[in-house]
């Protein structure tokens, strides 16, 4: 799809900004821009030169625009009614937000762990166009490509980041969010069943469970690093050469514990964004992993995280298996509430075509339901 004039605008002079070569001379009719997919919280764009410009050295003809629409980034509020405070407490939130999401980003390029970046602004970023294709649901559960997340996910969790090694964003940012569920006022007709379907859950009873929970968690913390969910790994297309496909990561702002990382990932195994009619995505409860598929991700990560691991014995090996399968799982029920949270406030804010409270509902219904088994 064509964007509107205005991205389209921007996008051109973003280019012209943060590239140099053909792209500082690049006259707007040569450039072209399209909407390759919209996320659950950004747009993401395909911009070029004209076939019939040529361009030199390292200068790429291709490269991708992130454009961010979701809350906790700049110039979004939860209410157009909000105070002038609360829309700069706000603001403040995105800012930050952003300075995160964007050094960790060029960290992960500088070490060859996700795209090159070529430019940073206040809405996104440019960079590095890779011939690739996203991770299908489906996937996920494929032995080699379980025990490749798993061992990609440790070498992230491993690098040494410049940021507060303190565990506060994961509850910091939901008790922000559920303050501003709390507030929300549904106006359209059509969701107001379903919006008040979910407002009748006593969200701030479970939100102190979860607390409880976590405080009997015997978790390990981890670097800041960004949340691993499926469409955000993606397999470089080079089957044609000797060179064997490698997986990627991709980015966004998530919290500190390695126990929400995976269990975040695991819960993705049952959601397919794949789908082209409202709401956009599908959910298949029986594809949560089982515990086999779970200890085969979680041995693959403590090799590579643990460097003792391959030494101990058996019992010992298996000893940390369960810790961490137990620690995960119950995350998994933090990352169901985090995510319905997030979804309901989008619901009201987001300009993405998206159903935002149909998501909520099933990873409240998931939350529920996995809360039977692992709530203490």
């Amino acid at each position: 799809d064509e964007p509107d004039q205005d991205t389209r605008r921007k996008a051109y002079l973003w280019c012209r900004e943060f590239l140099h070569g053909s792209w500082r001379s690049l006259h707007e009719s040569d450039f072209k821009i399209s909407i390759i997919r919209y996320r659950l919280y950004m747009v993401v764009h395909a911009c070029a030169v004209m076939p019939s410009i040529v361009v030199h050295g390292d200068v790429p003809p291709w490269l991708y625009m992130h454009v961010f629409f979701a809350v906790g980034f700049p110039k979004m509020s939860c209410n157009k009614g909000d105070s002038r405070q609360s829309n700069k407490e706000n603001h403040y939130q995105g800012a930050e937000a952003m300075v995160l999401e964007s050094v960790m980003f060029a960290i992960l390029a500088e070490r060859e762990l996700g795209p090159k970046l070529y430019g940073i602004f206040p809405q996104g970023r440019l960079e590095q166009y890779i011939p690739s294709r996203k991770l299908d649901t489906w996937e996920l559960s494929d032995p080699s490509i379980s025990a490749e997340v798993a061992e990609k996910m440790a070498k992230f969790h491993g690098m040494r980041m410049p940021f507060n090694k303190e565990p506060k964003w994961l509850f910091g940012t939901m008790e922000k969010y559920l303050s501003q569920v709390m507030r929300l006022k549904c106006t359209k007709d059509s969701h107001l069943r379903r919006f008040n379907r979910l407002l009748s859950y006593n969200l701030p009873q479970e939100l102190e469970m979860l607390r409880r929970l976590e405080y009997y968690t015997k978790n390990n913390l981890v670097c800041p690093k960004k949340q691993c969910k499926s469409h955000l790994f993606v397999l470089d297309k080079l089957r044609h050469t000797q060179k064997p496909p490698a997986l990627r990561m991709g980015t966004i702002l998530s919290p500190y514990i390695r126990g929400f990382d995976i269990g975040n990932h695991f819960c993705e195994w049952m959601y397919n964004y794949s789908c082209n009619e409202f709401p956009f995505f599908k959910v298949n409860p029986q594809a949560y992993p089982s515990k086999a598929q779970q200890l085969h991700f979680i041995e693959n990560y403590l090799r590579e995280s643990e460097p003792g691991f391959d030494n101990l014995c058996a019992g010992d090996q298996l000893t940390m298996k369960e810790g961490l399968y137990i620690e995960v799982n119950r995350f998994s029920l933090v990352s169901h509430f985090f995510w319905g949270l997030w979804s309901i406030i989008q619901a009201r804010i987001s300009t993405i075509e998206f159903g935002y409270l149909e998501y909520a509902q099933a990873r409240f219904d998931a939350y529920f339901q996995q809360k039977k088994i692992w709530a203490v």
